[in-house]
């Protein structure tokens, strides 16, 4: 026989305690033992999904965070939302910021508006000197961003998709399902706003937001399970080649490509780290890379931005070197 039912109001307290210590949990696996020891800075947009973030990780670690909302002023009614926000953090004495963008945004509005929110959260995270930036992405967010990369014929790197941890950022929601943030917000009557951009059509991603919502053919829980495993898998490839190089007699040369018959994804990210190495603001993937890498097989030259890529036939056989291209001579007047 079960036990007794218990009162409403307790099930919502052990249900508010069984959240707190999942999210617990998902924070000790991301950053380990002392968690519980450091102050971290919560992006919260007002959605639901961030504004439960914030409610959770202030039960849990009361004192330990603070709240930022970036408004790039670019629809009608943002500024509301920063401060319906900041209202709410006042009256949980939760400190908290609203930044915006020194300049207007310009150009694909959507990634430049993301670019520009890490950056701004990044200066906000250096001045408060906090250890993490946690963000709200839960499962649904995943899956919605592999099939965005399944599209695109994304590699393995592509296909794990958000990644639970990138330098001080943390998501430690990606196996957490949108309903459940939203019951949470509502069970704990938390103010929240819906983005009108995630239902505008005119994005590929609220496009495909709108038809996942509608299948049952795809699990997001699974898929994150999934893109977290192809997480290990890619940083488990990067750490064999950066050994594999380290063990080339001329590995401290990073002009020098050598190919001794590797896997073609290993012979990839062997030509990426070189040109990294050479040019680290230089980003190659997918198709552009291998172009260059099938020239590179054929004996042509290949150029890489402002870097050349010369095949050296020797003794040993043939291996390349990386070279800066040669400045263009300006045009003569007439």
């Amino acid at each position: 026989m079960s036990g007794p039912m218990l009162p409403p109001q307790k099930q919502k307290q052990v249900a508010d305690r069984d959240a707190a210590d999942r999210l617990a949990g998902d924070l000790a696996a991301l950053v380990g033992s002392d968690w519980h020891r450091l102050h971290y800075g919560i992006a919260v947009s007002g959605g639901p999904d961030s504004m439960a973030l914030l409610w959770l990780m202030a039960s849990l670690l009361p004192g330990q965070v603070w709240a930022a909302t970036v408004d790039h002023g670019l629809r009608k009614g943002s500024d509301d939302e920063a401060r319906m926000v900041a209202g709410f953090c006042k009256r949980e004495h939760i400190p908290h910021s609203t930044l915006r963008p020194p300049t207007p945004i310009k150009g694909s509005q959507q990634a430049a508006a993301r670019t520009e929110r890490y950056r701004l959260l990044e200066q906000w995270r250096e001045a408060k000197e906090l250890k993490h930036i946690v963000t709200a992405h839960h499962a649904d967010d995943q899956l919605e961003t592999i099939v965005m990369r399944l599209n695109r014929s994304s590699g393995v790197g592509g296909l794990a998709a958000i990644r639970a941890r990138n330098g001080a950022i943390l998501r430690p929601l990606l196996h957490w399902r949108r309903s459940e943030l939203v019951h949470l917000a509502l069970e704990n009557d938390l103010p929240f706003v819906d983005d009108p951009s995630n239902s505008d059509d005119r994005f590929d991603r609220a496009r495909l937001r709108h038809a996942l919502q509608s299948q049952t053919a795809l699990d997001p829980a699974a898929a994150a399970k999934s893109a977290a495993w192809l997480a290990e898998a890619d940083e488990a490839l990067d750490w064999a080649v950066e050994r594999l190089i380290a063990s080339w007699p001329d590995a401290s040369d990073i002009a020098v490509i050598r190919d001794d018959g590797y896997p073609p994804e290993m012979f990839r990210r062997i030509v990426a780290q070189r040109l990294r190495a050479n040019a680290p603001q230089l980003v190659l993937r997918g198709a552009s890379l291998d172009g260059v890498i099938a020239a590179m097989h054929e004996g042509r030259r290949a150029m890489v931005g402002a870097l050349l890529i010369d095949a050296v036939r020797g003794l040993e056989g043939t291996i390349w070197r990386i070279s800066a291209a040669p400045r263009r001579k300006a045009a003569k007047k007439g």
